[in-house]
């Protein structure tokens, strides 16, 4: 990264006793004059700003029913959306931003691939507004403005729900084998044989869509040797990638990938599909690790999966003689909202109405709430109390509550650049292809970029 001055900005949101553990710092074809198509504008007349997002359900329902609630109440101001996959979204909105044809909101995930908009001048300085609207600012919690915030200035607003990366595990499996979820870094390779032994393979992933497989290092990192190996990257530390704890965590890595800890053909499986998903709600995987927001895809599409009691769910457990604290998690603290340099003055005044009333309204929290995942806005325990899903959200919150440390996804955390290369590495790490050793001299070199 050109500039190290946000490196403090708390890269490692750090707890401080703030509600629901505040410690939580995974889309169309035209610019902000034209608004992409194929979305829905709710009709009516006057300026329209465009908006693109992801397309999986049930998150897309929420964004959608989100959007349209605004446009009834604004008939003069409307919202045209456009849906994407995850990884087309990624390709669809770097090329239109590069090009200054971003959608009015730009919706993402804050860190380095924000740092990068903000460097381009493509995305609006809302620190004036939110310090104007103060109420705004107060209605989310204080922790998901880190990966808003660039050379101490806010260019997003936080929003949707928090997103720990959480460990799954279906409880029929276990019950196949005679086992219990696993408590360290070995019972996980003991647990290896037993399944395989029984045809179930011991962990679904979809790893063609690279991020997933990322995860599985984030934990990895942060269990052996604590957060401060993987910040040594973000702060731009030359070699830090060639750490003796990194290098052993790549490895432990590959020894679980060698002892068929994946179901066979993971390298095809991709999570935009939420393939990964249905193996194990099907039986096929016993474990899945994966993100809080898997849960309602899982409750929607897996059956009596979810609502018989069969989803086991935990944190990334600890592993034998790490340094690091297994209270802490990784994952998004948030999704967030930032609105296009290039739009109209009435465009991003649309966007901001947009952000201070629907976005944090009582409506799309209870709605986010139903999709069993927490929301970024304070108050929404008041819609737990009733839900099918209260154990699993109180699950959440308690992570929120115990991590003294919520890593940002590390590709959200670093540039673009750095980002891209690291997934075609970690692509390349788990098909065996590349060791440890190349994969840190690889990484070393995009240190900083």
């Amino acid at each position: 990264m050109e500039s190290r001055t946000t490196s403090r900005r708390t890269f490692l949101t750090m707890s401080m006793g703030l509600p629901l553990g505040a410690a939580l710092a995974a889309c169309g074809t035209s610019g902000p004059g034209t608004p992409g198509g194929g979305g829905s504008s709710g009709g009516g007349g006057g300026a329209k700003a465009s908006y693109w997002f992801l397309s999986t359900e049930p998150q897309e329902g929420v964004r959608r029913r989100t959007a349209e609630r605004f446009n009834q109440a604004n008939p003069n101001g409307q919202i045209e959306f456009t849906t994407f996959q995850n990884d087309a979204f990624k390709t669809k909105i770097k090329t239109a931003i590069g090009a200054g044809e971003a959608p009015t909101i730009i919706w993402g995930w804050g860190g380095g691939g924000l740092r990068s908009y903000v460097q381009a001048g493509q995305v609006e300085d809302l620190t004036s507004w939110f310090d104007q609207n103060a109420a705004v600012k107060d209605k989310l919690f204080p922790s998901s403005f880190g990966a808003a915030t660039v050379d101490d200035k806010i260019y997003a607003m936080p929003c949707e729900t928090m997103q720990p990366i959480v460990l799954y595990y279906d409880k029929r499996a276990f019950d196949k084998i005679g086992a219990e979820p696993p408590q360290s870094w070995g019972d996980i390779m003991d647990l290896v044989p037993k399944f395989n032994a029984k045809g179930i393979a011991p962990f679904s992933l979809g790893g063609q869509s690279r991020w997933t497989n990322m995860m599985w290092l984030e934990f990895l990192f942060d269990r052996m040797g604590g957060p401060e190996v993987f910040q040594a990257v973000f702060d731009a530390e030359k070699d830090a990638w060639s750490n003796p704890v990194a290098i052993d965590a790549l490895t432990k890595m590959q020894d679980l990938i060698k002892a068929d800890g994946f179901i066979k053909g993971f390298s095809s499986i991709t999570a935009d599909s939420n393939a990964d998903q249905a193996l194990l709600y099907t039986g096929k995987a016993a474990m899945m690790l994966h993100g809080g927001w898997t849960y309602g895809g899982m409750k929607q599409d897996g059956g009596d999966f979810v609502p018989g009691g069969n989803l086991g769910f935990m944190n990334f457990p600890p592993i034998d003689g790490g340094k690091g604290d297994p209270g802490n998690t990784v994952g998004n603290p948030g999704q967030y909202m930032s609105i296009s340099a290039k739009a109209t003055p009435e465009q991003k005044e649309i966007a901001k109405k947009f952000f201070s009333t629907e976005l944090i309204s009582d409506k799309s929290a209870e709605e986010w709430v139903s999709t069993g995942a927490v929301p970024v806005i304070k108050g929404s325990e008041k819609f737990f109390a009733n839900s099918p899903d209260a154990e699993f959200l109180n699950f959440v919150v308690g992570i929120a509550n115990n991590a003294k440390v919520f890593q940002q996804s590390w590709d959200q955390a670093l540039s673009p650049t750095a980002a891209e290369v690291l997934l075609d590495n970690i692509a390349k790490l788990f098909q065996l292809s590349i060791g440890p050793q190349e994969f840190a001299t690889n990484m070393n070199a995009v240190i900083g970029k």
